[in-house]
């Protein structure tokens, strides 16, 4: 197998296994070597399945010698990997919690099903923040993950083992889920492509943690995290759909209906003061702008006050989304004294990190008062309503993922939610694409967020396909030597 089948989109990877160019063993086995090679120093797939994947592979293979019609098979003998959070049948199911050592899933999540249905190989599962809830993908169960453009900076959280598996080149795509930003920031931080659905389109039934109320499932997004854009659709077609009866089905829209003359496009390059943005991400928004307008768009600035809130608007759905509080979820049944554990995170011998305490402290002290919430969900409706009659019934939004490119590790604490770019999406309950715009002047990825109306989808995806022709999409890392 050469370099150039590393190099291979999912879709054509699968086009050149039906044809019998290449075997799935061989992009199996390619993949799993790159992995050991990449993956001691970035700390991604914190626990693989080789053995079952190669044996998956000769099925495949097996399968197409025999003839077998492979018609709802898209994607028969393709690698993948897995977030760890998400269940995959026998591997491990922890969610970065030290009292979940030894959890294993024992069911497929939903959509880790519908992928191993079309055929996709899971080559392992990937690291994230302890219970999902931080910008770096950090635990007290797997370490670390580190940067594939740069060991000294993040991957994002809480999919970040994805972001930086994918963007090591290590597999075509893999499965995320996403909050607060948790597919976007992973996505935008290692240089690839990231697709938050919008609401009830993709099932999140298999994940841990999970909200226990719609109204905190409307904020999660399951979804893929890919090396190319052209990727998106075709997984969100295989992932999305109802299950046991709840959710939407997908738009029969296609990205390739999308007319760039027929766009509105409405520019917004940061929250209106509150959270500032460097000038590499603003510019990377401006350059896709004026592409976008010379190809016909109906480009437009635009800034939207209420922005400046949307932390608060994020806080109080995350808190009426479940009724199981994030603390409760860290204690896992044995209370905890956040005190002297945050003295022992300070020292390095707590079994919990220092943001997920800090998290749990902030919880315990700050109330929320209901009248007060009324009042910020209603602001928080008012924007949405904004922005959606900005965009038009065929327009979409661009809009910066994280205020500059990837932080050192640590950097996070001191400027705790400048996650909020990402955040606010959630809030609004609005389909975004993550795209990747390629590297500054350091090397390390920079880009943005693409957002659309609820169920079109393929609106913004049509633009990340559009701006990855135009532009590059991922410009694979520094691999390091043998």
């Amino acid at each position: 197998m050469t370099k150039a089948h590393l190099k291979a989109s999912a879709v054509e990877i699968a086009a050149m296994i039906r044809t019998g160019d290449v075997s799935s063993v061989e992009v199996v086995e390619a993949h799993i070597r790159l992995i050991e090679r990449v993956n001691p120093r970035i700390n991604a797939m914190v626990v693989s399945r080789f053995s079952q994947a190669r044996k998956e592979a000769i099925a495949a293979d097996a399968a197409i010698a025999r003839g077998d019609d492979l018609t709802s098979r898209p994607l028969h003998g393709v690698p993948c990997s897995i977030k760890e959070s998400i269940g995959l049948t026998g591997m491990p199911f922890t969610s970065g919690l030290v009292s979940r050592q030894g959890v294993e899933a024992t069911e497929d999540a939903a959509t880790v099903a519908r992928l191993r249905a079309a055929g996709a190989i899971p080559l392992g599962v990937t690291n994230t923040s302890e219970l999902c809830m931080w910008l770096e993908s950090s635990n007290r169960v797997y370490g670390r993950s580190n940067n594939p453009y740069d060991a000294s900076r993040i991957v994002g959280g809480s999919s970040g083992g994805e972001g930086a598996i994918v963007g090591a080149g290590c597999v075509p795509f893999g499965l995320g889920a996403d909050v607060g930003g948790s597919i976007r920031l992973p996505a935008f931080f290692n240089g690839v492509f990231g697709h938050k659905p919008s609401p009830g389109l993709v099932p999140n039934a298999g994940q841990y943690p999970l909200p226990d109320r719609e109204s905190g499932h409307r904020l999660l997004g399951t979804g893929p995290i890919t090396r190319y854009a052209r990727d998106l659709y075709p997984l969100l077609q295989i992932l999305s759909g109802p299950h046991e009866g709840v959710g939407d089905q997908l738009s029969p829209s296609q990205p390739e209906s999308v007319r760039m003359e027929d766009l509105r496009v409405i520019v917004v390059t940061d929250d209106s003061g509150r959270t500032p943005v460097s000038s590499v991400i603003k510019e990377s928004i401006e350059d896709a702008a004026n592409h976008l307008r010379s190809r016909g768009a109906d480009v437009r600035h635009a800034r939207f006050p209420r922005l400046r809130r949307a932390i608060e608007h994020w806080a109080v759905r995350m808190h009426q989304g479940s009724s199981i509080s994030f603390t409760e979820r860290l204690e896992d049944g044995k209370p905890i004294r956040i005190g002297r554990e945050l003295l022992s995170a300070l020292r390095g011998t707590s079994a919990f990190t220092l943001p997920a305490l800090g998290l749990a402290m902030i919880e315990k002290t700050i109330p929320f008062r209901e009248s007060g919430m009324e009042s910020v969900l209603q602001n928080a409706a008012e924007l949405r309503r904004e922005i959606e009659e900005a965009m038009g019934p065929h327009g979409v939004m661009l809009y910066p993922t994280y205020p500059s490119v990837a932080p050192r590790h640590g950097e996070p604490l001191l400027w705790p939610v400048r996650f909020v770019y990402t955040a606010a999406i959630n809030t609004l309950e609005l389909p975004s694409t993550q795209v990747p715009m390629g590297l500054d002047h350091q090397g390390l990825p920079k880009g943005f967020q693409v957002i659309t109306t609820p169920h079109n989808d393929f609106r913004s995806i049509a633009v990340a396909i559009e701006l990855e022709r135009a532009f590059g999409g991922w410009v694979p890392p520094p691999r390091p030597s043998r």
